[in-house]
């Protein structure tokens, strides 16, 4: 609700093209400075957590991916898309390669 109450021409010009001026007039404003604080929590806080249960879900390393997110959210996400998707080939087929060792008990 925040977004529909801050956004007006002027302010959608400016994120056509824009320029660290035009983010600091932006951010000049409460309702835009809530808006943009929320949703940086949520990115970082929520986020940053799927990103870690999903780690210890699936075994995947996410240390910098929470790095990441904690710095850039979508770049933390986009990085542990990336780790998981590498991981899920590299362990998959190395698996697949593994020979089986037959048992010499007897």
């Amino acid at each position: 609700m925040f977004a529909l109450t801050t956004l007006t021409s002027d302010s959608a010009q400016s994120f056509a093209n824009p320029t660290l001026s035009d983010v600091a007039r932006l951010f000049s404003d409460e309702k835009a400075a809530a808006t943009g604080w929320v949703h940086y929590l949520v990115m970082d806080l929520f986020v940053g957590r799927w990103i870690y249960w999903e780690g210890q879900r699936t075994g995947v390393w996410t240390r910098h991916s929470l790095v990441f997110c904690l710095f850039a959210g979508p770049m933390g996400l986009l990085s542990h898309i990336v780790t998981a998707a590498i991981a899920q080939k590299w362990f998959s087929s190395s698996q697949e390669t593994e020979p089986e060792i037959a048992s010499t008990e007897g």
